[in-house]
């Protein structure tokens, strides 16, 4: 198929087996660099709250991706959620310090978060704004677990300055840096049988 026939083709919600076959590469992989940030991240949310009490969550970005990627490469709904709980269900298979409620259960909320944007949009933006909005959703909904979780004992000022470094934290990595990334790799020509790298994808 010539470029122009493919730039052409319609938008179609429904999966194909390399749909799935995508999604969960790069599911499994972002679970993989999950549990690497498990190991190293003590020290970063260390550092973060001795900045400002509750802004550990600028840290929790890292774990925040997976979603928003295989949404806006696969485009598919569901896409955000399947590919953020699968990712958590490698990084708990791994092994960690946080169980299943801070692996596998957190996943699936903030897979839920990262998903609702592309609802919002009922499945036809993928922009920036978009990607954004996805990423910070997924920030959003990690603080609102941990929140749940601890916040309890939270003060107003810790749990203020955690919202908002959670929501900040999605933004730049789960939203922005995945629109670069997902950019940067329909740019090179690997996302040709998809419709992010189609050349109308690259403006």
């Amino acid at each position: 198929m010539s470029i122009v026939e493919n730039s052409e083709v319609k938008h179609s919600n429904r999966w194909r087996v390399i749909d799935i076959v995508i999604a969960a590469i790069i599911a499994v992989a972002s679970g993989v660099l999950f549990w690497a940030w498990d190991i190293v991240c003590a020290a970063p949310i260390d550092f973060s709250a001795s900045l400002l009490p509750g802004a550990e969550g600028l840290c929790n970005g890292f774990w925040l991706f997976a979603g928003p990627l295989a949404a806006l490469i696969v485009r598919k709904p569901g896409s955000a959620l399947f590919a953020e709980t699968l990712a958590a269900f490698v990084e708990l298979l791994l092994g960690n310090q946080w169980g299943v409620g801070g692996s596998l259960i957190v996943g699936i909320i903030q897979g839920i978060g990262a998903e609702l944007a592309f609802i919002f949009f009922l499945y036809k933006s993928w922009n920036f704004l978009t990607a954004s909005i996805s990423g910070a959703l997924a920030g959003l909904a990690c603080f609102s677990y941990n929140w749940l979780s601890n916040g309890q004992k939270w003060n107003a000022q810790y749990a203020l300055a955690n919202v908002v470094t959670s929501i900040i934290s999605g933004l730049i990595i789960a939203g922005i840096l995945m629109w670069v990334v997902q950019k940067a790799l329909a740019a090179t020509g690997v996302l040709d049988r998809f419709e992010s790298g189609r050349p109308q994808a690259l403006v």
